[in-house]
């Protein structure tokens, strides 16, 4: 898998500015400050500080960044100064990391950030935008260059780094996740994958098929009756706590999503292969947790299925029974994802009795019309928990925006023949009814909250912190929301 570049913190020296051959990065306001700046000014000729005065460096945004390529004076390839305030927020922290981070090639990279004060939030953007997935070319990708970091605390900023280099390989491991193809990344490899993670102290369960028709789970099992992949759960579990209930994480695990017997356009079709992206982004947390060794209980269900059309799927107008015992129409074979999840968030609440339950699915192509790419919808029973969760989304500048609930809604969902059906055809509020339909498999006293991630899974061109393609939405906030209750 991509691990995130390593990091290096070192104490301010001036000694390695003139020979080193990579590139060298300045943060640095609208005037050089301290010795360093100044010293890189001197070797420069007076180009960085000429550069920090201009015009186009005042048009720059906090956080933005403009290239001194091949300066005279110094053996560097390119000096990067980066606006960035010696006391700047959080976000413009990390954004300055990101534009950094961005930039970051084969060369070494020396950065100087001595006295600013969130240089740990610099190191995490830094990691997290300096991302590809280069897994399925003939020609493996190139390392990226070895990073130093000079600040004024090396060990303090380190302290604080490290926990955020475990968020960001959870990060990495579901983009990795999200942008495998479906014929490699099958139901078996990603069960693989996670089973993997008991080196990491997770405890790992996985039930195949057998045992899911014991349980009952035959909502799940008919999505993947056409597919020569297996359907399969797989149980992650971290007892970090004491003796609390677990939060429990459900992912929709559809490693390729075809629409079965209602079948999918061809155009677009070969996106599919990130229907699986809520369970990614589960095994990320879980991945996070386990390595930052979280003081907290939680476990992380996801159920993997492959929805492919053959004389064996299910078929529009079948009707299934669920693990509760509430019989569906299942109108829609495409709508297969709340299928899925229907199983898993009652085996959740049966089994483990979770103190509340996130799940997040790719669920609904409604949400993207909703929504766009810059907000995944949040629908929640339960408001204390959803503010909890929007804060910390908030706080990690990952979009999210509440839609409702209610029984109009809800009604939709009515069939004829059986219990109720799986999807209205119609067009108007797709998100909240599949929302709905969610909502009836969850306690009327279980908190929970259900996040529809198809619009920020996975993205046409880049974002903040990740280049175009799977963007790990939603594993820096559910982490920031367990590390806010661990004691």
């Amino acid at each position: 898998m991509n691990s995130p570049v390593a990091i290096q913190f070192l104490p301010a020296d001036a000694e390695p500015l003139a020979g080193h051959a990579g590139r060298i990065v300045l943060l640095t306001g609208p005037e050089l400050r301290g010795a360093l700046a100044r010293q890189l000014s001197r070797l420069t000729r007076g180009a960085v500080g000429r550069a920090v005065a201009s015009p186009a460096f005042a048009r720059l945004k906090p956080g933005e960044g403009m290239d001194l390529p091949w300066p005279a004076g110094i053996a560097a390839e390119a000096v990067q100064l980066v606006k960035l305030d010696a006391r700047a927020d959080l976000p413009t922290a990390r954004k300055a990391g990101a534009t950094i981070g961005a930039r970051l090639g084969e060369g070494d990279a020396l950065v100087l950030a001595a006295g600013i004060a969130r240089a740990h939030e610099v190191a995490f953007g830094l990691a997290l935008r300096a991302y590809r997935f280069a897994e399925r070319k003939s020609e493996p990708a190139k390392p990226w260059g070895a990073v130093r970091m000079m600040v004024s605390n090396p060990e303090a900023v380190a302290a604080k780094a490290g926990p955020m280099a475990a968020v960001a390989e959870g990060v990495f491991f579901t983009r990795d996740l999200v942008s495998e193809p479906s014929n490699i990344l099958t139901t078996h490899d990603f069960a693989a994958r996670l089973a993997a993670m008991q080196e990491l102290g997770l405890d790992i369960e996985i039930l195949e098929e057998g045992a899911l028709e014991k349980l009952g789970m035959h909502t799940l099992l008919a999505v993947g009756m056409g597919s020569e992949s297996p359907s399969k759960v797989v149980v992650m579990r971290w007892q970090g706590g004491r003796d609390e209930a677990p939060l429990a994480l459900v992912g929709k695990g559809v490693c390729f999503d075809s629409g079965g017997i209602s079948l999918k356009p061809a155009a677009g079709m070969e996106d599919m292969t990130m229907d699986m992206g809520g369970a990614a982004v589960v095994a990320g947390v879980m991945r996070t947790l386990a390595l930052r060794k979280a003081r907290a209980n939680v476990v992380g269900l996801v159920g993997l299925v492959e929805n492919m059309p053959s004389g064996r799927a299910q078929r529009p107008g079948d009707v299934v029974t669920s693990m509760k015992g509430d019989t569906i129409q299942v109108t829609n074979t495409d709508a297969e994802g709340r299928l899925v999840l229907a199983d898993v968030l009652w085996y959740a609440q049966e089994r483990f009795k979770p103190s509340g339950i996130i799940d997040l699915a790719t669920l609904t192509g409604a949400v993207i019309i909703a929504l766009g790419h810059e907000n995944t919808g949040v629908f929640s029973n339960h408001d204390a928990f959803c503010d909890e969760f929007l804060k910390a989304a908030r706080a990690e500048g990952e979009g999210a925006w509440r839609l409702p609930l209610g029984e109009a809604y809800d009604a939709k969902l009515k069939s004829d023949i059986a219990d109720i059906r799986n999807s209205t055809g119609a067009r108007d509020a797709g998100s909240i009814v599949a929302a709905c339909f969610l909502q009836r498999f969850v306690k009327p006293e279980m908190p929970w909250i259900h996040l529809d991630i198809a619009g920020t899974a996975l993205t046409k061109s880049d974002t903040a912190f990740a280049p175009k393609g799977a963007t790990g939405w939603g594993v820096r906030a559910i982490n920031r929301l367990i590390a806010t209750r661990e004691g």
